[in-house]
């Protein structure tokens, strides 16, 4: 078929960055459009070294005669920004957005966690949150598109398939997460100037980051049961990754590798989710710079309580490969394509 003329707004932050890297070796995609602000005839390169070597457009201002000649576009834009995209979408367009305007499910939980009113109420029943390996088969059926957060996707990709099947308690789990520092965006240089970004590991938003509405919009979704778990994001002295460590109690009769078997036959066909041997230690390592998660389960001292480590790259699956692995669905591309 012939190539999708894509555009990108927010192109130079980490994300977009990375978004760009991505798609430049994507048969079906031509760049047509990079969008920012303060970057307005900047070449992507003075963000990106390595991509000095591609002809890419510069950077211009959105506006929206240019979705007329536009089939997609993705948006990284701060919080509340896509949203104003949405409304001018032409309706062959379709727009895939890595923030969260289109994560949660109801305005007002958007006003309760992102404190700002949403401004494209209309547009939140037109879109779908999309977790490609949890329900990406029911992208095909609409035009805006969001894209699950970075520690979210971490941790639903292990938890889904054992709630799911009753396999876990829900009343009681502990997750902590660990992330690279690109997962604040650029600005996070200047935000811990004084604080040893390099050198130290901080926990931040603790009890009240706005990743628990997500987790806890989605869970719910797969069980009846009441669903409480406490959420604790970190940020570590290293550009990217992210490392999820879950704790979590087991339903009666339910034995370690009756978990390891189910997450196999969840994930037995993804080309990303990789569920490891039982007790293997995971590291953000093993992930980075790939649209890879890896998945491992390790025992306790105790028979009724495992851990569950989860890796990814942040940028990649935790971001701009899971938005491609989305537009390869919603377009019937190979899941794979662009992120060999």
């Amino acid at each position: 078929m012939p190539k999708l003329n894509v555009l990108v707004a927010g192109s130079t932050g980490y994300i977009g960055v990375q978004l760009i890297k991505l798609l430049i070796k994507h048969n079906n995609v031509n760049l047509k459009y990079l969008c920012g602000n303060s970057s307005v005839g900047k070449n992507i390169s003075s963000y990106e070294k390595k991509l000095s070597s591609k002809k890419l457009p510069k950077i211009i201002k959105y506006k929206k005669s240019l979705l007329k000649d536009i089939d997609l576009i993705f948006t990284a834009l701060p919080n509340g920004e896509a949203q104003d995209i949405s409304n001018d979408l032409f309706e062959h367009n379709v727009l895939i957005d890595l923030a969260a305007d289109f994560r949660l499910n109801k305005a007002s939980e958007y006003l309760r966690w992102y404190k700002q009113k949403h401004r494209s109420i209309k547009n939140i029943k037109r879109s779908i949150y999309s977790l490609p390996e949890v329900n990406g088969k029911n992208i095909r059926n609409f035009n805006i598109i969001g894209c699950p957060g970075c520690y979210p996707t971490s941790i639903l990709l292990p938890l889904i398939p054992l709630i799911k099947k009753n396999l876990i308690k829900t009343n009681n789990i502990i997750i902590d997460s660990k992330s690279g520092y690109s997962g604040a965006g650029r600005g996070v240089h200047k935000k811990y100037k004084y604080k040893n970004l390099y050198e130290s590991i901080s926990p931040y938003g603790v009890g009240f980051h706005r990743h628990n509405s997500e987790i806890q919009q989605e869970i719910s979704k797969y069980t009846k049961n009441n669903f409480s778990f406490t959420f604790t994001p970190h940020l570590t002295p290293m550009f990217k990754g992210i490392l999820s460590t879950i704790y979590v109690d087991l339903n009666k009769n339910v034995s370690v590798s009756k978990l390891e078997k189910n997450l196999i036959n969840a994930y037995n066909k993804s080309k990303f989710v990789k569920i490891l041997r039982i007790n293997s230690l995971v590291s953000t390592n093993d992930v980075i710079n790939s649209n890879n998660c890896f998945i491992s389960i390790c025992k306790t001292k105790y028979k009724n309580r495992v851990i569950i480590l989860s890796a990814i790259d942040n940028l990649i699956k935790g971001g701009a490969g899971q938005a491609i692995q989305n537009m390869n669905l919603k377009f019937r591309f190979p899941i794979n394509r662009g992120l060999q």
